[in-house]
């Protein structure tokens, strides 16, 4: 029964199939279909086809939406902007790319596209490989968030607040107020140092030294009461001093201490400087400076 009922619709399935490949309207479908634009002698593309291209394009719109939405998604509002102008030209190379992929595959000869572009797209690649490499640098540092406006960073012995981060720059302030235009790419070829990465404060220090057989105690007491008097020196954590070393003419001590503006640590250092060469001065503690013995030997005839 169950196959005497499968049978008849197999038979009324290939009726209808017969029907509509009899029918004028399907075969004038069909022909409109496989109708073919020539562009060149080697170039010829049917309306199918143009079909099947825009259904690809379309598919990989949303798909590149999909990736946009899932990368961006944690960003900060201004730079979802940045990621986007940088989206907008990659996804035309994108689209580039997928439709000659496409081309090749409905059968289309794309190897007289290459032969003709070949020697400008050369041209082109050659002249902005500098340029792809910064904007490709600028797209990771927006994404891994290393850098951030506000950073105070050191890069090839250059120090600088950052101000602006572009897609192919990096606009920094120095100390003595130069603006500093870095290309994103060396972050991807130097090591970069953030100062600020784990916070405003920072770690500074202050070396000295004494002669010997001065009082190390005192030395101590005075380089911490030459920072902690300073204004900008955090009291938490307190200064502390560490004996580093003996020298070959002196006793070397380093005052640590914390500031809150790294930036302009080498003012509060300075002043420290000056109020340990004050206090020094004051309790008779001498800073040596390095003493050489000569011996003039005089040949005797």
């Amino acid at each position: 029964m169950q196959d005497n009922v499968s049978d008849k619709l197999e038979q009324k399935v290939e009726q209808v199939g017969e029907a509509i490949s009899e029918s004028s309207l399907w075969e004038s479908l069909k022909n409109f279909l496989d109708l073919h634009i020539d562009f060149t002698d080697k170039i010829s593309i049917s309306i199918l086809d143009l079909f099947i291209i825009v259904t690809v394009i379309f598919v990989t719109s949303i798909i590149l939406r999909i990736i946009l939405r899932i990368i961006t998604r944690k960003l900060p509002k201004e730079d979802k902007t940045k990621f986007n102008v940088v989206y907008g030209y990659f996804r035309w190379l994108i689209y580039l790319i997928i439709l000659l992929i496409t081309l090749d595959t409905i059968g289309v000869d794309v190897t007289a596209i290459f032969a003709a572009s070949a020697a400008l797209l050369i041209g082109v690649g050659l002249a902005m490989q500098t340029l792809f490499q910064d904007i490709i640098s600028g797209v990771f540092i927006l994404i891994d968030q290393t850098v951030h406006v506000g950073d105070i960073i050191e890069l090839e012995d250059k120090i600088g607040r950052v101000e602006e981060i572009k897609l192919r720059t990096t606009r920094a302030v120095t100390i003595d107020n130069k603006v500093l235009i870095i290309p994103n790419h060396l972050y991807l070829t130097n090591s970069l140092y953030n100062w600020t990465q784990n916070g405003t404060t920072t770690r500074e220090s202050v070396s000295v030294g004494v002669a010997y057989g001065s009082d190390v105690q005192l030395v101590k007491k005075l380089l911490i009461q030459a920072a902690s008097t300073h204004p900008e020196v955090l009291s938490e954590p307190e200064p502390t001093v560490v004996f580093t070393d003996f020298g070959d003419s002196s006793l070397n001590f380093k005052i640590i201490f914390t500031i809150n503006d790294s930036f302009k640590a080498q003012f509060p250092k300075s002043d420290i400087r000056f109020e340990i060469d004050k206090l020094f001065r004051e309790h008779k503690v001498t800073i040596p400076f390095p003493q050489r013995d000569i011996h003039i030997i005089r040949n005797s005839k």
